[in-house]
């Protein structure tokens, strides 16, 4: 058998009894895209039938499609711990993305400074941090005012910035 086809058969031998607990180191390693959502699939219908699942891993785009809440652990040391929502709510930075065709009529602005801007012919794209005193419905009515607005989104850092920003200090 292929190590990826003897994974596979270890982790049917482990889930298929629908244990309480289930304790998984790196259950996605050396899976296929295809392979690692069907793991992933089994994963999430375990946890709605009520088992607890833990896991270790290093992919942290598993931690934020699977988890509820982690505990963050970096050289033996447990660096961040709690549910994952309340995690990236804390990591917020007031940082939006705002898509849209037409000219703001003001290159610097009180409401916000520009991180990013980028042009795709007549669409602009800007990353920008709104300024503590205003709001995002403050930005989103001074742009509605002189363009065509077509994206307005909230960039909520993700677990790996939040992983790499909490391990760098």
């Amino acid at each position: 058998l292929s190590k990826g086809m003897q994974q596979k058969v270890q982790f049917i031998a482990t889930v298929v009894h629908d244990p309480e607990l289930i304790i998984l180191d790196e259950p996605f390693s050396g899976f296929d895209p295809v392979n690692a959502q069907v793991i992933t699939n089994e994963i999430l219908e375990l946890n709605r039938k009520g088992a607890t699942i833990i896991f270790s891993t290093h992919r942290m785009e598993s931690v934020e499609q699977l988890c509820d809440s982690i505990a963050l652990i970096h050289k033996s040391r447990k660096i961040l711990e709690g549910k994952v929502k309340d995690i990236k709510n804390q990591y917020r930075n007031n940082t939006f993305r705002i898509g849209f065709s037409g000219t703001v009529p003001v290159a610097e602005s009180p409401l916000y400074s520009i991180l990013e801007e980028k042009r795709d012919g007549e669409y602009v794209h800007l990353t920008l941090q709104v300024n503590e005193q205003y709001t995002p419905n403050d930005i989103l009515k001074f742009f509605i005012q002189h363009v065509q607005v077509t994206e307005f989104t909230e960039l909520v850092p993700s677990m790996n910035d939040i992983f790499i920003q909490t391990v760098k200090h």
